[in-house]
Parts: structure tokens; C-alpha cells; sequence
């Protein structure tokens, strides 16, 4: 076996490693969405249902992926998307991924739910840092952490506004999957066949730092976390309008932008409301099930703010053709989410580079095989999308 691969070619095997490392409850937690995971389903069948229509004879011996993203130039189209809860999967999972992405010269999105304080990622990973913010019901709990994010010099802010209330996870609740575990005996005998994991991620905090917590939450509800399930310590904020992010944009000196956004018309708003970004997502098929895939409604977003705004996508990306053909379509950034994060579970910082250099490859591969040497070059005459798509 080749060390650098670990024995994975492609996402699938990162997830299957992910898989037999990782307790039931916490893959599935990882893996899986809402309800009935329509939404998560349709995010893959959309992306099917778009072709390529490669050109040939075209001298693509010099390709390139470089873009530049709110004035930084990196070197591949990608970003690192906010994913609850990675310190579970890996110890300090989440400085395992930042780590990775600083390597790959990617931004890595911290979330607010991640178990490793912002300031410690950001001493330890260095790069290029975002952070995920949900707004809770009392607003003042969300604006500390824009002044947390701030004072530790995180480089944008992303707000997400598709989650009013929380979504209905069912698979969470059989599993009964809480930060602490819950100590059942079918969750206690699921551990057990894991030692792997219960020795290097859960016994590892448990011996250094105690159990973990959302470092990452305010400091006035950090203690109750740890005896509740997750992510119900903190109430969302159900009367969000576009008010409250012009407020933010007041409060955030730094690249702001807006996360959930499937209309239109929302994202104009969005632009309206002073956000440099939106980002064009259904929350990986985890909040509202049977909502349209962020691929299928992209090409309409694009022509209405990518003038205005930079327009960046993420939900079911699993392959490098994927990232190719939201490109085409006019993305200018695409955000990978459970690929990095399998790769983190299979194998900390040495799993998340290898999702990132199969991206890698599999982008240049691709651009090579559809005639193209650079990403600038990509438009939709590349595509031959489905009849009644935008563009079609």
C-alpha cells in the first residue's frame, strides 16, 4: 500500500475507511441526512444528470486551477465547507483539517460546532481561516462569537441562514448520539468494537483536556453541553430577516457571506444586504428534505448577483467531475464538506490531504480530458444539461 493514498482512490474508499473506524452513531451522524434523505439523494442524481461535451485536439498541456477568491490567489477552486462536530472523528479533528487545507493553500471553514476553540486552530493550522456562525435566538450569544472571530483574526464570516429551527435527524435520536455519548448498552458494546477510535480520539480527551465541549459556543452555556444532546443547548433563531445580516455587516469588517441560499431571489437580497458571498447550499440534504439540489438551481443564481457577488457551491460533491461541471456553470468557488471529512475519520491530517489531492487530481484529469487548460476557460458550452435546465 502506498502511504500517501492510504489505500484510497477515491472518496467512496475514504468513506468505507471512515466507516468501519468511526461507532455507528458517529458515522451516521456524518454520513447521513434528513428525514427521509430525499434531499441527500437528489444532490447525487442532479450532478448525474449534467454531461460534459469535451472539445479535442485542443493543447491543454499547460492547465492550470488556480482562481483567486476575495483577492487571494490559490491553487486549486475549492474550499473547505463548516462540518460539525470533526474533533469526534479525529482527535482535534479539526485542527487536523485546517492543517491539511493550509498545505493545499484552500481556506478551511471552522464551525460553530466544532469541540477545538477558534483561537487554538488558528495557532495551530495557520491559513486561511473562516468562520461558520449560526445566529441563535438571543442575538447577543452570536454576535460574541463575531467578536471572538474577529479578535482572533479569522479572515470571513459565514452565516448560516437555512436552519430556523433544527432539522428532523431521526437517525441521531435512535442512536442516541450526544456529546458525552450516551452510555447505552448498545452504544457501550458499539464503542467497544471500535478500539481504534475509543483509544485514539475518545480515551485521548478524556486523559489530556476531560470530556469534550463546543469550545467554540459562548462561554455563558458551554457547561451545559456536555449533558445534552447535540446541538439543542442553544435555541435558533426563528425571526431571522434580512435586517439581521446588515447588522452584521456592521459589526464584520472582514469577507462576509451567506450560506443556504436556493432562490434567486434571495441571494439578490443577499447582495443588497452588503454580503460579498453567497453560498449556494442545501445543507448536504441535513435541513429540509426534498429541497432542490444547489447544482440544479446554480445557473439561475449566477445570472442573477454573479456580477455582484462572488457565488460559491457545496452539497454532494464526491468527485472531481462534479467541481468541473459547477464551474461551468459559473460557480467561482466550490466548498467540499463530508469528502475532507471522511478523510479526517480514516485518517486525521493525512486522510484530509489525500480527499484534497483526489480532488486535485481528479479536477485536472478532468479539465484535461474535456479540452480545457484552465479553470477561467470553463463556461456551459462544456455541459449538455437536462432538458428544462437553465442554459439548457
Amino acid at each position: 500500500m502506498n502511504d500517501d493514498t492510504l489505500g484510497a482512490f477515491n472518496v467512496a474508499d475514504l468513506r468505507e475507511i471512515a466507516r468501519r473506524r468511526l461507532p455507528k452513531g458517529i458515522f451516521e451522524f456524518v454520513d447521513r441526512g434528513a428525514e427521509d434523505e430525499v434531499s441527500l439523494r437528489n444532490n447525487r442524481t442532479a450532478f448525474e444528470g449534467i454531461r460534459l461535451r469535451p472539445r479535442v485536439l485542443a493543447d491543454v498541456s499547460q492547465r492550470s486551477q488556480e482562481i483567486t477568491l476575495f483577492g487571494h490567489r490559490q491553487k486549486m477552486p475549492i474550499a473547505i465547507a463548516p462540518t460539525g462536530a470533526a474533533g469526534i472523528m479525529w482527535h482535534e479533528g479539526e485542527i487536523a483539517l485546517a492543517r491539511a487545507a493550509a498545505a493545499a493553500g484552500i481556506p478551511f471553514t471552522l464551525a460553530t460546532g466544532s469541540l477545538t476553540a477558534m483561537e487554538r486552530v488558528v495557532a495551530r493550522a495557520g491559513g486561511r481561516i473562516w468562520f461558520q456562525l449560526y445566529m441563535y435566538a438571543d442575538r447577543s450569544l452570536s454576535y460574541q462569537l463575531v467578536e471572538r472571530a474577529k479578535s482572533a483574526g479569522l479572515e470571513a464570516l459565514v452565516v448560516t441562514v437555512d436552519s430556523p429551527v433544527f432539522s428532523n435527524r431521526e437517525y441521531n435520536l435512535r442512536n442516541g448520539f450526544t456529546i458525552p455519548l450516551s452510555y447505552t448498552p448498545r452504544n457501550v458494546a458499539d464503542v467497544l468494537r471500535h478500539p481504534r477510535w475509543l483509544a485514539g480520539v475518545w480515551m485521548r480527551y478524556l486523559l489530556t483536556t476531560g470530556m469534550p465541549r463546543y469550545e467554540n459556543y459562548p462561554e455563558a452555556v458551554k457547561s451545559s453541553i456536555s449533558a445534552r444532546p447535540m446541538g439543542r443547548a442553544l435555541k435558533l433563531n426563528d425571526s431571522l430577516t434580512w435586517e439581521d445580516v446588515r447588522v452584521l455587516r456592521k459589526l464584520w469588517p472582514r469577507t462576509l457571506m451567506v450560506k443556504g441560499v436556493l432562490r434567486p431571489q434571495d441571494a439578490a437580497l443577499a447582495a443588497d444586504s452588503g454580503a460579498d458571498a453567497v453560498i449556494v447550499s442545501n445543507h448536504g440534504g441535513r435541513v429540509v428534505d426534498g429541497a432542490v439540489a444547489p447544482i440544479e438551481v446554480l445557473p439561475k443564481i449566477v445570472d442573477a448577483v454573479g456580477k455582484r457577488m462572488t457565488v460559491m457551491v457545496d452539497s454532494g460533491f464526491r468527485r472531481g467531475t462534479d467541481v468541473v461541471k459547477a464551474l461551468a456553470l459559473g460557480a467561482n468557488a466550490v466548498l467540499i464538506g463530508r469528502a475532507t471529512l471522511y478523510g479526517t475519520a480514516a485518517a486525521g491530517e493525512a486522510g484530509a490531504a489525500r480527499a484534497i489531492s483526489i480532488f486535485r487530481d481528479e479536477i485536472d484529469r478532468t479539465l484535461a480530458l474535456l479540452g480545457c487548460a484552465g479553470i477561467a476557460a470553463l463556461n456551459r458550452e462544456y455541459l449538455a444539461l437536462p432538458p428544462g435546465a437553465p442554459g439548457a
